[in-house]
């Protein structure tokens, strides 16, 4: 016997009741634009609470392209009828300052994503709406108390929401959030939490919905030491830019690793294996070696003139001096900054024992002296992060110092230039030689750490530039994302337990997605085929959707290639949603020149940068097609995809990353042979 539907009427109660909470919200909204920050005490709280008052402002704007909820949940109290409560992405109270919509992050709102059978948490029903352009169409029952209650196309409205076409920047998850997913996101702000997560599964929806949750629950905290995401690339970063500020987050920084490790220009391109052993964590020695190596013994006493008088602090109390500032564990330069004063202390007691009384006036002006300042920078040099690296590859014997029992021979010949730089400033700096100068930043001067950092695609940074990540948030937590499947370079981590400990977070969560919400089955086990030759023994990620997708390969002849890709983009926009046409790098020109001329409007996502509009259709290099995800995908000439790595493994994992981008269609034209892993049965 079929379920029953939900009570006539009901639909129309529920549009009802959201008529009224968009009503409250304009309330709200028009009670904060009467708030008159000019009245504060004075002029610097005014600024503030203006600010402050700015934020509350756009944080009450309605979408009416959207509704304020998308659920609700009935909880069985201990006495009385159920009590109610809608969900949505923003608070909304009614005059009385009763909740009208609850946050979805507020804790009565856990059980709306985790109830169940099995444990209702209280919970009798849980209810899903349909929604186009700002109203209710559609209402789902889920009878928690009572199953076979449960509205007959349960879980139909989840799944239409996860496959609805999409054009423009990512979507947030917040209605669709898995139980395993929330779990996730809701984790204490103290925990730092890796999420292994393989294509589709949702990984980094579920960072971002976990750094707005953390803003919701501790604000006053992460307010003042800051959140930040750091993402691949730009393309990357501007897909998910929305999405925080879709559920009322616009406080959260966002960058690339390059942006972070902004040392200077990138002027130098290395083969991959001097990149490999730049990023290796053993050069956090030798840089450290660089650095305190620079330290001179005294031999001479510092002679500080003073009036008639001449004031002396023997050679060996220098050193004393030194030895024990650089004993204390700071940093480089704030010790350099402290022996000044511990040099004139020592001065001011010899004039007391001279009979002098000096104070501290008198310290300050020895400290400030140019004879201390000589004898300082005689013994502990001034250093700048580019100087100290510069100098390492250089100079031979500097590096063969500062290498000790951590590099060989021939490691230390592959660092040096060939032709080395005349100074600094003309030096060619590398993209690995960024994540050196800010490990040397930070032995010179500490970093500040912020609250919380999300990493995500944390599986193709190198160790150097996992711990600069890590010092970003030394006292904070991290959520790193990621899938060993996808490491792209050829310094990939092969372990999260290797990676957690670069980012200094050997205390930490590992959670496992494997359930694929965005990709669909025939995908997902066509891309598959390639897991056995690139990541053995990592499990295959399962697709739970209904929807099989759809996947087609179609071949042609060099000749014909051009006007294969244009149909297949033709019949791919024939649908609403968007397309991705990726492509090896090389020929990103080539295919954009052919849709051009056939007519066919489109979008170009380099790296760093696309245009400002929302294209239906983008082409995609491969090397920036990770974290994106498209509707229906276009990949052309597999084999020259993975051709375009420098080695075999890395070039299967690049295309299984491409093969994975797709929500409903992938279409493969190639005028090449597949590589053999995908041919095989």
């Amino acid at each position: 016997m079929a379920a029953p539907a939900p009570p006539a009427g009901e639909l129309e109660r529920e549009q009802a009741y959201l008529d009224t909470a968009r009503a409250e919200l304009a309330r709200m909204r028009t009670s904060a634009e009467q708030l008159d920050a000019s009245r504060a005490s004075d002029a610097i709280s005014g600024e503030v609470l203006s600010r402050v008052l700015a934020r509350r402002i756009a944080s009450l704007q309605d979408d009416p392209r959207t509704t304020l909820f998308f659920g609700r949940i009935d909880v069985e109290p201990a006495d009385g009828p159920a009590e109610q409560f809608h969900i949505g992405r923003r608070h909304v109270s009614d005059e009385a300052g009763d909740p009208v919509v609850v946050d979805w992050r507020a804790p009565i709102s856990t059980a709306f994503y985790r109830a169940s059978p099995a444990d209702r948490m209280d919970v009798v029903l849980r209810r899903r709406f349909g929604v186009d352009r700002g109203r209710l169409t559609a209402l789902e029952d889920e009878h928690l108390r009572e199953p076979e209650q449960s509205t007959a196309t349960a879980g139909s409205l989840l799944a239409a929401e996860i496959e609805r076409p999409r054009t423009g920047p990512m979507r947030d998850i917040v209605s669709t959030i898995q139980p395993e997913q929330d779990e996730i996101v809701r984790s204490d702000v103290a925990v730092s939490v890796c999420v292994q997560g393989a294509p589709g599964t949702g990984k980094t929806a579920v960072g971002l919905h976990r750094a707005a949750w953390l803003l919701y629950s501790y604000r006053g905290r992460l307010d003042r030491s800051g959140v930040l995401v750091v993402g691949p690339n730009r393309a990357f970063l501007d897909h998910i830019g929305a999405v925080l500020p879709s559920l009322g987050e616009v406080r959260v920084g966002h960058a690339t690793i390059e942006s972070l490790l902004d040392h200077g220009r990138v002027r130098a391109e290395e083969p991959p294996e001097v990149a490999t052993l730049k990023g290796d964590a053993r050069l956090a020695l030798v840089l450290r070696r660089a650095v305190w190596s620079s330290l001179v013994p005294p031999t001479e006493a510092l002679v500080v003139p003073r009036g008639v008088r001449k004031w002396r602090v023997p050679a060996y109390e220098v050193r004393d001096i030194v030895d024990e500032l650089a004993a204390r564990g700071v940093r480089y330069s704030a010790a350099r900054d402290l022996l000044p004063q511990r040099l004139a202390h020592h001065v001011l007691l010899e004039m007391e024992r001279a009979g002098d009384s000096p104070d501290d006036r008198v310290q300050d002006a020895v400290a400030r002296s140019a004879a201390v300042k000589k004898y300082v920078s005689s013994v502990w040099p001034a250093l700048d992060p580019q100087g100290v690296l510069h100098r390492l590859w250089s100079d031979p014997r500097a590096l063969r110092a500062a290498a000790g029992d951590d590099l060989t021979e021939r490691e230390q010949s592959i660092l040096l230039w060939a032709e080395p730089a005349r100074t600094k400033g003309a030096a060619r700096w590398s993209r690995a030689d960024m994540a050196l100068l800010d490990e040397l930043d930070d032995l010179l001067r500490r970093l500040p750490s912020l609250g919380h950092v999300v990493l995500d695609e944390a599986q193709d940074l190198s160790p150097m530039q996992l711990r600069a990540v890590g010092r970003r948030c030394s006292t904070g937590s991290v959520t790193v994302l990621g899938d060993i499947a996808q490491g792209t370079t050829p310094w990939a981590t092969a372990s999260w337990d290797d990676a957690m400990r670069h980012l200094g977070k050997d205390d930490h969560d590992l959670v496992v997605l494997d359930r694929g919400f965005r990709v669909p089955a025939v995908v997902i086990e066509y891309a598959a085929r390639l897991l056995p030759h690139m990541a053995p023994g990592l499990g295959a990620p399962v697709s739970v959707r209904d929807n099989p997708g759809r996947l087609e390969i179609r071949p042609a002849d060099s000749a014909g290639l051009d006007g294969e890709v244009v149909t297949a983009v033709e019949r791919a926009a024939g649908a609403a949603g968007s397309i991705g046409v990726i492509v090896a790098d090389a020929n990103v020109d080539r295919v954009s020149r052919a849709l051009g001329a056939a007519g066919v409007s489109h979008g170009r996502l380099d790296r760093d940068h696309g245009d400002d509009e929302d294209h239906q259709v983008e082409v995609v290099p491969a090397s920036v097609a990770k974290g994106l995800e498209f509707d229906r995908t276009v990949v052309v000439e597999p084999a020259a995809i993975a051709a375009a790595e420098p080695d075999e493994r890395t070039g299967l994992r690049r295309l299984y990353v491409v093969l994975t981008r797709a929500v409903s269609e992938l279409t493969i034209v190639h005028t090449e042979p597949l590589p053999e892993a995908l041919r095989a049965a």
